[in-house]
């Protein structure tokens, strides 16, 4: 039962920490990704489809990014998508591909990115607390149901939180790095 809690608890803090870094990633650096542009929408085909699956993203430049569309007919339907997006960047069509290039970061820029990620940091951080609380009440309630000992529940509390800490420290190291690639001119 307790080797159960700590699994579950471990499977919580790992997908956290995934869905984290997934959200930094889609946060501009000076080195643009796929990733900034993968989850824009595009009302086609009567529906809405990522633009991940409508076409090859590529990293032209530092600063370019270059989307092959498999389909030509729905390249202005894209670059639609792509101008109402807040990414605040003018799409150019050259025949059967569109290009985009980002600006360079501004020093003002730069430090409202670095906040952000900052803030993102804190929610995975308060995320990961809240499941160490959740782990620690599953083993009071095993206490009262008298299943563990008040030994094994001091034992389980260290290795939860050893645990919590070490998925803290994780989150940091990430926050740290993209920081630096924020910062890097």
């Amino acid at each position: 039962m307790i080797n159960e809690i700590y699994e579950n608890s471990n499977s919580r803090m790992k997908k956290s920490i995934d869905f984290f870094k997934k959200n930094i990633s889609k946060i501009r650096t000076n080195r643009v990704s796929p990733s900034l542009i993968e989850n824009i929408y595009i009302n086609c085909y009567g529906t809405s489809v990522p633009l991940s699956k409508l076409s090859n993203i590529l990293s032209e430049k530092s600063n370019i990014l270059k989307i092959n569309v498999f389909d030509n007919n729905i390249i202005k339907k894209i670059e639609q998508a792509i101008l109402s997006s807040d990414l605040g960047v003018n799409p150019q069509i050259q025949e059967n591909y569109i290009r985009i290039e980002f600006p360079k970061l501004t020093e003002a820029r730069r430090f409202e990115l670095i906040k952000l990620i900052n803030k993102e940091a804190e929610q995975n951080i308060i995320s990961i607390r809240n499941i160490r609380r959740d782990a620690n009440e599953k083993i009071k309630k095993l206490i009262k149901a008298k299943t563990i000992g008040k030994d094994e529940d001091k034992k389980f509390q260290e290795v939860i939180q050893n645990l919590t800490n070490s998925r803290i420290e994780d989150t940091k190291k990430i926050l740290k790095l993209k920081e630096k690639e924020i910062k890097k001119i």
